[in-house]
């Protein structure tokens, strides 16, 4: 059964009234989510709507403070992963959690293999693990270790291992995010089936295509509530994607404009170009340039490729299809490294994790770059690296006691600020910023917002990445547009709006 229809199934998982709150986030607020028997459910949000946490909540990793969860009937508050497990819930994660050096058989059966006072009957535990592959269509010899085995085939072990563990409720959480379409086709043949045998599913993800090919239905959440829950066969992809921004738009909304004098016309002289660029997993080859002192935005959902791609220009991955110019001259970087000897300049979007160094002070968080460029033989002096926070400290706006303060001590606007001024010394030719804008208020936003056109009119070419398309569309003249990892189309001067970014990457090869 299908589980389209209402009539058909009863409910397996019901959640009511969920709350959960972590300091200053309320992450999830009153949210109901129902699952029934045999259907394949997709949970969908952008970042900090509320999916991960609803997922630990219900796998144990969290405990809920409000609201009630049933299972079958009764009433469960699992409060570890192996307590969700023995009430009939497993989860498979995005990094595929399997021991790579064990067996296949040792990974199935691991923390439940079959004894015999008190030793492992591994003829016993080969034929469970056979039985449980088998429900995934594999046939494999289950002693070789998972190490080598494609990540596909991890992929499969691990529902295998979960369906081993409890066969009630499968939640898989971005599933497809390493597979290529073949092998995302093997594995939605294979849902469908376990779907067919009463298997209840939930499926995170951020592939539009992949949720309308393979779920029953579908929740949105939208910071930490509940947008609602839509049979997926009657939910037009616009509306869903209205959903997840929170904008709600009509089929006939189009064009539009913005704060920026925008000439679509004038085209500026390129400073990089790819062409067909791409690496497989990551983003599709696509085409694209940014022209001296323009600012140029990648629009589209989490999980479209925005960030897959900049890392892609900036060197830190390699590309396996395509080529790229600087200066109209063929370019390959090995390394970021070659990237900001070329005038490159990157603020990625975790400023916590790959941008600031929390303990250092402002001078040394702003000097890093430029040093890093200069190699160590030549050394910038005290006095130097003083000038140049002072000057940065000033020209941003960085609210700070002074120079010498850690990092760490500032707010994220202001930590945002210190990356900026980072990689502003180092005077580059090409700034992508990743997300620079999360996290920060309304302030500091404008600020940096004005920051980005006051470097554009000097000349120095921009690639905006952000989640906020009204942020895309005042700062932007030319909005490339991603879905699913690939460039589905790209909007310049007047053509720009909301509405044209949103019905690009809800309709693209559709009739929604």
């Amino acid at each position: 059964m299908s589980g389209t229809m209402e009539t058909e199934a009863k409910s397996l998982l019901e959640i009511r009234g969920l709350v959960k709150s972590f300091p200053g986030v309320k992450a999830l607020q009153g949210v109901d989510f129902t699952v029934r028997q045999g259907e394949i459910h997709a949970l969908m949000g952008e970042n900090g709507a509320g999916k991960s946490t609803l997922i630990k909540v219900l796998t144990g990793v969290y405990s809920r403070d409000a609201g009630t969860m049933c299972l079958d009937g009764i009433e469960i508050d699992p409060h570890s992963p192996k307590a969700a497990e023995s009430l009939g819930i497993s989860t498979v994660y995005q990094e595929v959690n399997l021991i790579p050096h064990l067996s296949i058989a040792e990974n199935i059966c691991l923390g439940r293999q079959p004894t015999f006072f008190g030793m492992i009957r591994w003829r016993e535990m080969a034929r469970r693990a056979e039985r449980a592959l088998a429900r995934v269509d594999l046939k494999l010899d289950v002693s070789q270790s998972v190490a080598s085995c494609s990540i596909a085939i991890q992929q499969l072990v691990a529902i295998a291992r979960a369906l081993d563990v409890s066969e009630k409720l499968l939640v898989l959480d971005e599933p497809t995010s390493s597979l290529d379409e073949k092998e995302v086709g093997e594995l939605f043949a294979i849902l469908r089936k376990l779907r067919d045998q009463g298997t209840g599913i939930v499926i995170v993800t951020h592939f539009l295509e992949q949720v309308y090919a393979i779920s029953d239905r579908i929740t949105v959440l939208r910071d930490g509530k509940l947008v609602g829950e839509f049979e997926t066969a009657n939910l037009p992809r616009l509306k869903l994607v209205s959903h997840m921004v929170g904008r709600e738009i009509t089929q006939t909304e189009a064009g539009g404009h913005g704060p920026l004098d925008r000439d679509a016309g004038a085209k500026a002289e390129p400073l990089v170009e790819i062409r067909n660029y791409g690496r497989s997993g990551s983003v599709a080859g696509m085409d694209l340039s940014i022209g001296r002192g323009e600012l140029v935005g990648l629009a589209g959902l989490l999980g479209s490729g925005r960030t897959e791609t900049a890392r892609l220009i900036f060197g830190i991955d390699k590309p396996q299809t395509g080529e790229m110019r600087v200066d109209g001259q063929k370019t390959a970087f090995r390394s970021p490294r070659q990237a900001i000897r070329k005038g490159f300049a990157f603020t990625p979007e975790n400023r916590k994790v790959e941008g600031i160094l929390p303990r250092l002070s402002v001078r040394e968080n702003i000097v890093l770059a430029l040093q890093a460029r200069q190699g160590l033989r030549r050394m910038i002096s005290r006095k130097r690296q003083l000038e140049l926070a002072d000057e940065f400290i000033k020209r941003l706006g960085v609210s700070t006691p002074g120079a010498e303060q850690a990092v760490g001590n500032l707010s994220g606007g202001n930590q945002q600020k210190v990356l900026l001024a980072r990689w502003l010394a180092t005077q580059p030719r090409l700034l992508i910023l990743d997300e620079p804008t999360r996290g920060i208020d309304v302030g500091a936003k404008a600020e940096i917002e004005k920051t980005m056109q006051q470097l554009r009119a000097q000349g120095m070419a921009i690639l905006f990445i952000s989640s906020e398309l009204e942020e895309v569309v005042r700062a932007c003249e030319r909005v490339v547009v991603l879905r699913d990892r690939a460039k589905v189309g790209e909007l310049a001067g007047e053509g720009i709006s909301e509405e044209s970014i949103m019905h690009m990457i809800a309709e693209h090869g559709h009739d929604h």
